[in-house]
């Protein structure tokens, strides 16, 4: 047996230990449920009981605001790192690793007993200035070698990496970033088998914005996975980012998921959130919650955020909590939607 097929034998295993885990949560919260004729009052809690996760994209440098470190505890069993994961804050310069703000939140999670995504190893943002500058297989072993660095760090405190990011433009096209353009087609491939070498335990995810529906991008991402299956390169998830407006046509959504999902990998939902208010706002994240609890392999749900105040889209007010922390419309939405399963 190779090594290769040897970790994806552990990694099979880890996830069907996890999805039995996951199983029998979401028979003893039934079982709570039948009990005691109430529903549970968080998010995190709710989605537990349905065998998934619900969690929220972190910042360090907020965690010292009480508002912000207490909902987080309180209300999610899941975070990833907003940036402190990247490429620029982990490697600033050639070889020279910094984990501070990522190790704070992998502590964090530990104390708090949340699982902890990671984002994202390869993206053609947020690259150090020393990156962008290089060129063939400078840039090939740059790319490899900051993924051991980073995976390997983590390994075994991470669920699932985001090991390459927004790589494909809207019409299917890949995008021509520095990685495209010098390292030809083989890059994300290459990178999903440092990821796997560097963290075999690992769910290894796929990751981009605008697939929420079946469309030439995700038509683009669904083939990638097809051929990445077919020639044994390790993938195990897709993420779908799913920032969205009130008027956002979801009317694909589920479905899409389910056609990844039937493919065998796991679908995460990585970076929600929706612009709007009221009503508006909460169907779309009743919606997206809906879909996610009808596809079996949809594993999670994370928000870009926890609130208004410091998201990236803050005039659009798009997050589950007010600046001031408070639950809004949307929020009794996604958890009436994770108690009625």
């Amino acid at each position: 047996m190779t090594d290769k097929s040897a970790r994806r034998i552990r990694r099979r295993i880890t996830a069907a230990a996890a999805a039995t885990a996951a199983a029998s949560l979401a028979a003893a919260g039934a079982m709570m449920f039948a009990g005691s004729a109430s529903a549970a009052e968080t998010l995190g809690a709710s989605a537990a009981e349905n065998g998934r996760y619900f969690g929220a994209a972190i910042a360090p440098n907020f965690l010292g605001e009480e508002g912000y470190s207490s909902t987080l505890n309180a209300e999610f069993n899941s975070i990833v790192a907003e940036n402190a994961m990247k490429w620029d804050a982990t490697e600033p310069s050639p070889g020279q690793f910094t984990f501070t703000g990522g190790d704070q939140l992998v502590a964090l999670a530990q104390e708090q007993n949340m699982e902890v995504r990671g984002h994202t190893l390869v993206w053609h943002a947020q690259q150090p200035a020393w990156v962008q500058g290089l060129t063939g297989q400078a840039l090939h072993d740059a790319m490899t070698e900051h993924i051991a660095g980073v995976a390997g760090h983590y390994q075994g405190e991470i669920t699932s990496w985001d090991v390459v990011n927004e790589a494909f433009e809207w019409d299917g096209s890949r995008r021509q970033s520095n990685l495209q353009t010098q390292l030809g087609d083989g890059w994300i491939e290459d990178a999903f088998r440092a990821a796997d070498a560097a963290d075999p335990d690992a769910k290894l995810c796929y990751n981009d914005y605008g697939t929420d529906g079946v469309n030439a991008k995700s038509d683009a991402i669904y083939d990638m996975v097809v051929d990445f299956q077919a020639r044994g390169v390790p993938i195990d998830c897709v993420g779908f980012q799913t920032h969205l407006s009130s008027d956002s046509d979801l009317s694909s959504y589920q479905e899409n998921l389910q056609r990844f999902g039937d493919l065998g990998v796991d679908v995460e939902i990585t970076e929600l959130d929706v612009g709007g208010s009221g009503s508006a706002q909460a169907d779309v994240y009743r919606t997206v919650t809906e879909a996610c609890l009808n596809v079996d392999r949809c594993t999670g749900i994370t928000v870009w955020g926890i609130t208004d105040k410091y998201s990236w889209r803050g005039e659009e007010t798009p997050l589950l909590f007010d600046g001031n922390y408070q639950k809004k419309e949307a929020y009794e939405a996604v958890l009436d939607a994770l108690n009625a399963a």
